[in-house]
């Protein structure tokens, strides 16, 4: 009873959000659809709750290993579990706006946060399988949450088909890594393949990898971002690009520098050339994008290029700096898409970049804060997307990856192309004539955007000390390098 009882406290976060999911999943039914808001309420309270019993639960390792609480998982689940809040609040108010509030959405999020947390803290390929479905499972029925929009539906089942692909690659990948080492356990794999040399063992990892590398749309697996992010309702969007992407990139540091630090001069090859494809498609293919969630989308793809060189380093550095990456990019993020949900014109959302022209005449501050942003995820000194980049170049430097940090630094070049893009149609193009006035922002978007906006500068430059102090202490305590 003891052990069993330090298991229950030590997966404390995750009970807390099965078990109260299902209870306002319970309160939703019996009190009818009016009860969006106060199930949305209920459930940001109940995020910061799993929050706080994160941050002050107990460490070590539960269930026969396949449960670990370490400080990565403990920077990991804090992060997502406060992202996952911010996505409910960004769609309460705008599933009321449209006309599609239902007590589910906030639910959904609860229940696919609870899978996230569980991939923060797998310690072997069942927990790993478990944690990666139930979350995915939340995400299929959220981007197809507004049923009666094509796009919407499209999205959705495009997400499942390909995620089905995508997890039937990782079992295989499994199955052959269990086939080859005789245990689900990271720590046996990692003593197993320390042991032995064995090419089955790395082509099962090459899948398993595959497999991963979808859940955080990295090039070549990223087929299904761009549609899904244009088709999507713009909050989901906005919890897709956060908190699902910090919880796979915490699932691969775990994986591969917990169970595979042996073999890192094998899977590291991988992880370069998927992050030098993602250079490419993400910087080039955001080109020629017209619609703005699916520039996001190609951006999105770059950018998790750029974190998976922290990973891909090998070392206590590499994975620090990855932290710090996934940390800032989340904030840019949540203000991006907080600035799509507060514009609008005629009760209908700007969507094409196109529209943006003159939007300093109407939305001064809305119009410095997406500036801001912008310049922030183009890298500009001393924005958070210059400290993020920092940190991954400086570890893939570290690491003798010279030539691959200067390949991201020529994508961001490129990139920076649609960034500015944006900046000289808000300040420099006219208004299209006919066009009429941007309506009133809704409070909770224009608050979220204008203090992404603030973080991103000035206030980052505060703020890095302590994030690289607690992605320190996350990857030290972890045991990378």
């Amino acid at each position: 009873m003891p052990d069993l009882d330090f298991a229950l406290r030590l997966s404390a976060p995750e009970s807390t959000l099965a078990v109260g999911g299902l209870v306002l999943l319970m309160l939703g039914a019996f009190m009818g659809e009016k009860s969006a808001r106060f199930i949305s309420i209920l459930s940001v309270g109940l995020l910061v709750a799993a929050t706080a019993v994160t941050v002050t639960g107990p460490l070590g390792m539960a269930f026969n290993g396949a449960y670990v609480a370490d400080p990565l998982a403990v920077y990991g689940k804090a992060l997502i579990f406060l992202s996952s809040a911010v996505a409910i609040v960004l769609g309460d108010g705008w599933m009321r706006r449209a006309k599609i509030a239902k007590f589910e959405y906030p639910v959904l999020i609860v229940l696919a946060s609870a899978g996230m947390g569980m991939m923060a803290s797998s310690g072997d390929l069942i927990s790993l399988y478990v944690g990666i479905e139930l979350h995915s499972l939340a995400l299929y029925v959220l981007a197809a949450y507004h049923r009666d929009d094509l796009k919407a539906s499209e999205a959705g089942l495009k997400y499942f088909v390909l995620g089905a692909l995508s997890s039937g690659l990782l079992l295989y990948g499994a199955s052959l890594i269990y086939g080859f080492t005789g245990s689900m356990r990271f720590d046996e794999i990692a003593a197993y393949a320390a042991a032995n040399e064995s090419t089955g063992l790395i082509f099962g990892l090459v899948f398993l990898i595959c497999g991963l590398a979808f859940k955080v749309s990295a090039a070549p697996f990223h087929m299904w971002t761009p549609d899904v992010y244009e088709g999507a309702p713009t909050p989901v969007v906005a919890l897709f690009a956060t908190a699902p992407k910090v919880a796979a990139m915490v699932l691969i540091a775990r994986t591969l520098e917990g169970a595979f630090a042996g073999s890192h001069d094998q899977w590291a090859q991988v992880l370069i050339l998927i992050s030098l494809i993602s250079f490419a498609v993400g910087a080039f293919g955001g080109l020629v994008q017209k619609d703005l969630q699916r520039l996001l989308a190609y951006s999105s793809i770059a950018n998790i290029g750029y974190a998976l060189l922290g990973i891909a380093a090998g070392t206590t550095l590499g994975v620090k700096a990855m932290l710090v990456f996934m940390t800032l990019y989340v904030i840019d993020q949540f203000g991006f898409f907080a600035i799509l949900l507060s514009l609008s014109r005629g009760g209908k959302p700007i969507r094409r970049i196109a529209d943006l022209a003159g939007l300093r005449k109407d939305k001064p501050v809305t119009a410095i804060a997406l500036t801001v942003l912008s310049l922030s995820v183009l890298g500009m000194p001393p924005l958070a997307g210059f400290w993020a980049k920092f940190y991954v170049f400086g570890a893939a430097a570290d690491a003798g990856y010279w030539m691959v940090g200067a390949a991201g630094l020529v994508a961001s070049v490129v990139a920076g192309f649609y960034y500015l893009r944006i900046i000289k149609l808000m300040w420099f193009d006219p208004t299209p004539e006919g066009v009429g006035p941007t309506d009133a922002s809704p409070v909770e978007a224009r608050t979220i955007a204008w203090a992404s906006a603030a973080f991103a500068f000035p206030l980052v430059i505060v703020a890095i000390g302590w994030i690289d102090h607690f992605a320190g202490i996350a990857a030290t305590g972890f045991g990378a390098g």
